[in-house]
């Protein structure tokens, strides 16, 4: 039923990719995820007993402290091979959960529905696959995959989980063909219609964003606060309607998300990774807006990098807004390298598919370094990097061509010349004509500097010279 490269592999192949997942501790990635998770679940449903006996060797303590998903997959592999508790019921998996933390929204989803996996298994119910299998590497489902799964399910007589359910749902977006809705309408399940009815929508409803700067007068990082105070641009969201339908842990996304709403996110483990942006492939918006603050730490103070997560957003098929573009801008000044590197790459992945827009990414480039957030000899070295790619020249102008005038006032005349270097770079390999404004004053200036030959360079170039 599941095709491609989340296919359940053979017992034996499936038992040499759980041991090397569970010896290597690290996150495996998206599609090795997915796919193990499903295979578990479909082996134990086709035959239980055989898969204990090919999974119960596998080692499942660390030496070392293992990824979350790791973790995950080491419990979800026990439930599998353990004995069967038929006297506890899989329907309260999660009954005693309680919200803690806006920001990681997108992981109670993950969690609610590994909970419902685990619990399903131990139980002995176990499902011949999930629905929520991705069709795509980004983590989507396509419309036609989740209808011809749930009408397997009810050929079968399984009943959905909801977490399962409500994840698949979650996973799925852009147009949606009139047929499938037509089909989830015949399905012969309780679910149809409102599976039907979710598809009609085109999925989760995009919220209305706004985008603020933390309150307070720019401050300098506090070693009681830690944060650099007032330097920072995040992005809430409003309210999103229809989380009734959905089980009670994923109801934090649906609520309206304020940014600088207090909460101990910071005692709570990172989840700025690929697989919390594949629990919401069309709303990378949603994922980036809430771990914002994560991602502006690696580059205002010594926090950790998030490279998954920044390639991740960047290879989605939704909508790049605001906290994308933030996400980005905050990767290109990051002060951990592979920050760097992953922001470079998608900045050219963003600008390759259509989804930069340039004008914004300038202008948040230009309030961060005004703002003393962003390192502007860290950004003018991504730019430089991004500018040398095939096709990337031609974004770092969409960048520049808005951003430059601003960020030479905003920056100290050392770096001007380095800035100039790079834009020169890039107008002249991406083909721009046109003119900036204060360029050709300050190339007409009599001297030799690096700022003045730069400057002359890029007026020429743009003048077709």
């Amino acid at each position: 039923m599941i095709e491609g490269v989340f296919a359940a592999p053979a017992t034996g192949a499936l038992t040499d990719q759980v041991a090397a997942v569970l010896a290597d501790g690290r996150d495996p990635g998206v599609e090795t995820f997915e796919r193990v998770l499903n295979a578990v679940v479909g082996h134990s449903f086709r035959d239980r007993e055989a898969l204990a006996a090919a999974l119960g060797s596998v080692p499942r303590k660390f030496t070392m402290k293992p990824d979350p998903q790791v973790r995950c997959l080491a419990g979800i592999v026990g439930a599998a091979v353990g004995p069967v508790r038929a006297d506890e019921p899989w329907e309260k998996a999660g009954a005693g959960w309680l919200e803690l933390c806006q920001h990681v929204a997108p992981d109670y989803i993950a969690g609610a529905r590994v909970g419902e996996v685990t619990a399903r298994l131990r139980a002995g119910d176990p499902v011949p696959f999930l629905l929520s299998v991705p069709s795509s590497p980004t983590g989507a489902v396509g419309p036609y995959d989740l209808v011809e799964r749930l009408a397997q399910y009810a050929r079968l007589g399984v009943r959905p989980g909801p977490a399962d359910l409500g994840q698949a749902l979650l996973r799925v977006g852009g147009r949606v063909d009139p047929e499938a809705v037509r089909a989830a309408e015949k399905l012969e399940l309780p679910e149809g219609a409102r599976v039907a009815a979710w598809l009609r929508q085109g999925g989760l409803p995009h919220p209305t964003w706004w985008r603020e700067r933390e309150a307070g007068e720019p401050e300098r990082p506090s070693r009681r606060r830690g944060a650099r105070i007032g330097r920072r641009i995040l992005v809430g969201h409003e309210a999103i309607e229809g989380r009734g339908a959905f089980p009670r842990r994923f109801w934090s996304l649906f609520r309206k998300f304020e940014p600088h709403l207090s909460c101990p996110h910071w005692s709570l483990p990172d989840y700025r990774d690929a697989h919390t942006v594949a629990t919401l492939p069309w709303h990378p918006e949603i994922a980036a807006a809430r771990l914002l603050t994560g991602v502006a730490s690696a580059a205002d103070q010594d926090g950790s990098g998030a490279p998954a997560f920044l390639g991740a957003l960047a290879a989605t098929d939704g909508p790049a807004g605001p906290a994308v573009h933030l996400a980005v801008a905050y990767g290109l000044a990051s002060v951990p390298e592979p920050d760097r590197e992953a922001a470079v790459r998608a900045l050219v992945r963003l600008d390759s598919r259509g989804r930069l827009d340039g004008a914004l990414l300038g202008r948040e480039l230009t309030e961060l370094v005004g703002l003393g957030t962003l390192k502007v000899p860290l950004l003018t070295g991504s730019l430089r990097a991004a500018a040398a790619t095939p096709r990337g020249a031609g974004a770092v102008w969409a960048v520049l061509g808005t951003a430059l005038p601003g960020l030479l006032a905003c920056t100290r005349p050392q770096a001007h010349g380095a800035l100039l270097g790079v834009a020169a770079d890039a107008a002249r390999l991406s083909g721009a004509r046109g003119e900036l404004p204060g360029i050709s004053a300050l190339a007409g200036r009599t001297g030799s500097s690096q700022l003045l030959k730069e400057a002359r360079r890029l007026r020429d170039t743009l003048a077709g010279l």
